[in-house]
């Protein structure tokens, strides 16, 4: 049986952000709480937010969102949030923020460490009504702003995934116009995480037709269009296509993402690293790709051809090429990791909910082998 749902309003145009008082209006909100961070304040766009909101509303702001989003800064922004009596969420930023948002309509409606409403802990069941969230993309890559998942570092220092239809946004605003301020290094690194999003959702044993075609649509658009992105921040039409393929990404993983993810899970947990998630999947990508191309019939030939591939061309070699144009680092050394944290980063993913949709589960042993293939 397939259970196939995509409840999130979308507006997706260079000046979309205008419709944000009707928006606001339509679910209810007068009191917002802003999540966002410090980056989103520093470069202008949210002045652009600001000149948008309705003369009559003065947001509380919470800039505080690290870049990957821990309970504790969620908690300081669900505080900000009761304080000042607000009535729903608008998350301006990358999927950090958005996720954050949404860990706060969770954390203000429900009590209880967040850990509780993980889908690991069945959270996707329990999770009840929340405030209502507006999300608006300032990159091309989480697809977080159309999805019910958040991913959050929680008290103990477990990356989870909190999952609920109840945390969708009730509404996606993805103007491309404020990506066109996103540097070099972060274009490619989040257009390549939604390449992950199209890529592992599409070979998840889940049956879900239309994710799956989603998926493969949206691995097209970034094959085509994130080098000119990355190349030329000003191109509007890639622009354009690289916030249609985020969202594309996150739609297309209702079928489950896998192995890349849980890796990428648990690596990002270390905050000492503080590594992007994004490049992270990048880099890991090509080796699960390696791993699972035994166990996926003839997928891989679909998505050769949604990559312009020639027949029988190494997928893998292609993305680990891919990465090196677009200035991503080339194995997970590079980044910081050593052999010595393998032993744990691979028990963190026994763990991930994401590693229960791969098309073969890895077990200790072969999540090792992949990290230490990663490492180079």
């Amino acid at each position: 049986m397939a259970t196939l749902t995509y409840p999130t309003l979308m507006e997706i145009d260079f000046g979309a952000i205008k419709v944000l008082g009707k928006a606001m209006a339509r679910n209810g909100i007068s009191r917002p709480l802003i999540c966002t961070d410090k980056g989103v304040i520093a470069c202008g766009v949210f002045d652009q937010l600001r000149a948008v909101l309705p003369n009559e509303v003065t947001p509380t702001v919470f800039d505080g969102t690290p870049g990957n989003p821990t309970e504790k800064a969620v908690r300081e922004a669900a505080a900000l949030y009761r304080e000042n009596d607000c009535d729903g969420i608008i998350a301006i930023g990358g999927g950090s923020s958005i996720d954050l948002g949404k860990g706060v309509a969770l954390v203000v409606s429900h009590d209880g460490p967040m850990n509780d409403w993980s889908a690991m802990n069945g959270g996707r069941d329990k999770i009840g009504t929340a405030p209502p969230i507006i999300a608006i993309p300032t990159t091309a890559g989480t697809g977080s702003e159309v999805g019910g998942g958040s991913v959050i570092i929680t008290e103990d220092g477990h990356k989870v995934v909190i999952l609920s239809p109840n945390l969708v946004p009730k509404m996606a605003i993805c103007d491309p116009e404020l990506t066109l301020s996103l540097p070099r290094n972060l274009t490619a690194a989040t257009g390549m995480d939604a390449m992950a999003h199209c890529i592992e959702a599409y070979l998840t044993p889940a049956i879900n037709p239309p994710a799956a075609a989603i998926g493969l649509d949206g691995l097209e658009r970034v094959v085509t269009y994130l080098k000119r992105a990355v190349d030329d921040g000003n191109d509007r039409d890639a622009r354009w296509h690289m916030m249609m393929a985020a969202s594309e990404g996150a739609m297309a993983f209702a079928k489950g993402l896998g192995a890349v993810h849980s890796m990428s899970h648990a690596i990002g947990a270390n905050e000492t690293l503080r590594l992007h998630h994004g490049t992270l999947n990048a880099v890991v990508l090509p080796t699960v790709l390696r791993f699972n191309a035994a166990h996926v019939g003839d997928k891989y030939d679909q998505l050769r051809r949604a990559m312009g591939l020639a027949e029988n061309a190494s997928i893998s070699d292609w993305i680990s090429e891919f990465n090196s144009t677009l200035g991503l680092p080339e194995n997970l050394s590079v980044m910081g990791v050593t052999n010595a944290m393998i032993p744990d980063l691979a028990q963190h993913c026994m763990t991930d909910a994401c590693h229960f949709s791969n098309p073969k589960r890895p077990t200790v042993d072969e999540y090792e082998a992949m990290f230490a293939e990663a490492l180079g």
